[in-house]
């Protein structure tokens, strides 16, 4: 989401920053998500502004209805030109790059009702 990871803010935990990163990047109603456990975290350095940047970024499992997604109530809804639902299937034989590499896995295996012992680390 967004260009940085933004730190949850005070007294904030990674939940509850997801959703309402999810309502102000995706127009979102945080009522109207399902949120699961985090599936995946991936960590990559890169310049900003000339700028050595460590970016963290937590993958969680959210579950929302497509009527759920609005991007006109996004606060920049200028920036999102285009959104689609993606099937597991898909996801998995798409010849476009998807990031974070990787994510289709722990997807599936939440998705099989299996859970996660602990987050899966992505490097894509």
């Amino acid at each position: 989401m967004g260009d940085a990871r933004r730190l949850p803010a005070a007294g904030e935990d990674h939940a509850t920053a997801t959703l309402r990163e999810l309502g102000g990047e995706l127009g979102i109603d945080e009522k109207a998500i399902g949120l699961g456990p985090q599936l995946a975290e991936r960590t990559k350095d890169h310049l900003v502004r000339g700028r050595e940047v460590r970016q963290v970024e937590l993958y969680f499992l959210a579950r929302v209805s497509a009527a759920g997604v609005d991007p006109t109530r996004a606060a920049q809804p200028d920036d999102i030109r285009a959104y689609r639902w993606w099937t597991l299937a898909e996801l998995r034989n798409t010849q476009e790059t998807v990031h974070p590499i990787g994510l289709a896995d722990p997807v599936a295996t939440v998705a099989a009702g299996r859970p996660l012992k602990q987050p899966v680390v992505l490097t894509g």
